[in-house]
C-alpha cells in the first residue's frame, strides 16, 4: 500500500498533468493557422492582404498567454492591442499591451483597460478584423458599467451576488444587463469589422453566452430574468437602487435589451471554444493511469455547494476504501466542474478549499485516503491558494493545533484551518483556466 505522502504526492502529479493540458498557448495554436498569408481559424480563413487593420483585445485570467501565443503567430501583423488579466498575471509582450486589474471585483484599473478596449474597437471598419481572447475571470477584467451606474455599484452587486451563492451563470446574467460590453454588447461595439472571438471555457457545460458573461455572442437572458434572480436570493432590498433602477426600466422595455440571435450585428462574428475543463481531465486520467491507478471519472459537470458536493465525493471515496480493503486495488477518482459558496461568515477562502475541509471532515481517520481540490487558475477565492489537498489525518493535525474543523467551515474561513494544518495547494499564477479538478486517491 502507498504510503500518505505517496498518496499526496501522485494527487499533486496528476493535477499538474491536467493543468499542462490546459495550457492555451497550446490550445491557441492547435485552433489557429498561418499559411500562404491567410489566417484559417477553425472552418473559416481571413484573406491577411485584404485586412487593413488587425487588433488583438482580450480578457481574462489566461489572456496574457493567449496573446502570446498570437504574438507568435501573427508578429508584425498586429496593428495594435490590449487585453486585461488579472493582477500577477502578465507576460511581457512586445505588440499586445497587457493590463492588469482587479478579480473577481472589478475595479478602475480594469475600467481602464475596458476603456481602452472600446477605444481600438470604435475605430474598427469594415475591412479590419479584430481578434477578441476570452477566458475565465473576464466578465469582472472587461468592466464598463451601463450608463447611469458607477463602477462602486457596480463591484457592490457583483459581490452581493457572489455571496449569495447565485450560480455563475446567474452572476452573467446580471452582469450583462448593467453592462456596455456583456452579453454581445461588445460585437454590436466592434461591428462592421469582422470579429473572431478565441474562448478558453471556464463554465459546466461551455455555454458561449456564460463565458465572461458573452460579450461576442447573443443573449438568452433578459431585464426579468434579472429581477427574478435577485428575488430569488433576496437581494431586491439590499443592490444600488440605481442598479435596481436600471433593471426595472429595462424589463419595462425603457431600455434595450441586449442582442439576441437575429440580431444583424452578429452577422460578422466567429466564436470558437480552444480549450475546456475535459482536456484537463482527459490529461489527469492518463497520468493517474500511468502511475498504476484504476481510475474512472466522476463528471465533468460538477455543480452545487462546494461543502455538499464534498460530502457526496467523500461519500464515494470511503465506499471505494472499504472495497479496496477486499481488492486491494489504488483507485483514482477524478471529476471537474465549478461549485459554489452561500457565504454565511466572515472568514477567508474560496471553494476549492471549503470542498477540500469539508472533506477532511468526512474522512477523517480514515487511512491511505488523499482528497485534492483546485482551481486551474490558480486562484481560489481572494486567497494566494489554488485549493486544498487533504487527506485522513488532516483533523488529527488541527485538533493537535486546538482548530474546531467544524466552527472553521461554519464561517467560511477555510483558508486559515488548512493553512494551519499544512494542507493548501498553492500554484501560483497558472496563465489559464477551465474551472476546477478533484483528485481522490485511495491505496
Amino acid at each position: 500500500m502507498a504510503s500518505v505522502t505517496e498518496l499526496r504526492a501522485h494527487a499533486r502529479e496528476i493535477f499538474f498533468a491536467g493543468l499542462k493540458a490546459a495550457d492555451p498557448l497550446n490550445a491557441i495554436k492547435k485552433n489557429i493557422r498561418v499559411s500562404n498569408d491567410h489566417l484559417q481559424v477553425a472552418d473559416r480563413s481571413y484573406a491577411l492582404a485584404q485586412v487593413r487593420t488587425l487588433l488583438i483585445t482580450g480578457c481574462g485570467k489566461a489572456a496574457a498567454r493567449m496573446a502570446l501565443a498570437i504574438e507568435e503567430l501573427l508578429g508584425d501583423k498586429i496593428s495594435a492591442g490590449v487585453v486585461i488579466v488579472k493582477y500577477g498575471y502578465a507576460l511581457p509582450l512586445e505588440k499586445i499591451n497587457i493590463i492588469e486589474a482587479g478579480h473577481p471585483i472589478p475595479d478602475e484599473a480594469g475600467l481602464n483597460g475596458a476603456c481602452q478596449i472600446m477605444d481600438l474597437a470604435r475605430g474598427a471598419g469594415e475591412n479590419d478584423l479584430v481578434l477578441f481572447l476570452i477566458s475565465g475571470g473576464g466578465s469582472a477584467l472587461f468592466p464598463a458599467p451601463a450608463d447611469g451606474l458607477s463602477l462602486a455599484e457596480k463591484q457592490r452587486t457583483t459581490q452581493m451576488l457572489l455571496e449569495s451563492g447565485a450560480t455563475i451563470r446567474e452572476v452573467n446574467a446580471v452582469h450583462k444587463h448593467i453592462s456596455k460590453l456583456k452579453g454581445g454588447r461588445f460585437a454590436k461595439l466592434v461591428a462592421p469589422a469582422n470579429l473572431v472571438s478565441l474562448i478558453l471555457s471556464d463554465v459546466v457545460g461551455d455555454s458561449l453566452e456564460a463565458i465572461a458573461s458573452g460579450p461576442t455572442v447573443a443573449d438568452s437572458t433578459t431585464f426579468s430574468d434579472c429581477l427574478e434572480i435577485l428575488q430569488r436570493y433576496g437581494l431586491e432590498e439590499k443592490i444600488p437602487h440605481g442598479v435596481l433602477d436600471l433593471l426595472q426600466r429595462g424589463a419595462q422595455g425603457a431600455i434595450d435589451e441586449t442582442p439576441k440571435p437575429s440580431d444583424a450585428v452578429l452577422q460578422k462574428v466567429q466564436n470558437v471554444i480552444i480549450g475546456r475543463n475535459s482536456m484537463a481531465l482527459e490529461a489527469a486520467v492518463r497520468h493517474a493511469r500511468a502511475l498504476g491507478y484504476h481510475t474512472r471519472v466522476l463528471s465533468n459537470s460538477i455543480e452545487g455547494e462546494s461543502r455538499e458536493v464534498a460530502r457526496s465525493h467523500a461519500a464515494l471515496v470511503k465506499e471505494i476504501a472499504r472495497s479496496n480493503q477486499r481488492h486491494r486495488h489504488a483507485t483514482c477518482v477524478i471529476s471537474g466542474g465549478e461549485t459554489t459558496v452561500t457565504v454565511h461568515g466572515d472568514g477567508l477562502g474560496g471553494r476549492n478549499q471549503e470542498f477540500a475541509l469539508a472533506a477532511a471532515i468526512d474522512i477523517d481517520g480514515l487511512d491511505g485516503v488523499v482528497i485534492l481540490s483546485a482551481g486551474t487558475d490558480g486562484t481560489d477565492g481572494p486567497t494566494d491558494a489554488a485549493g486544498g489537498i487533504v487527506d485522513g489525518s488532516t483533523m488529527q493535525r488541527g485538533r493537535a493545533k486546538g482548530l474546531d474543523a467544524t466552527a472553521f467551515l461554519a464561517r467560511n474561513d477555510s483558508h486559515t484551518f488548512l493553512k494551519a494544518t499544512d494542507d493548501l495547494l498553492i500554484t501560483g499564477p497558472t496563465f489559464t483556466n477551465v474551472m476546477d479538478l478533484q483528485v481522490m486517491l485511495v491505496a
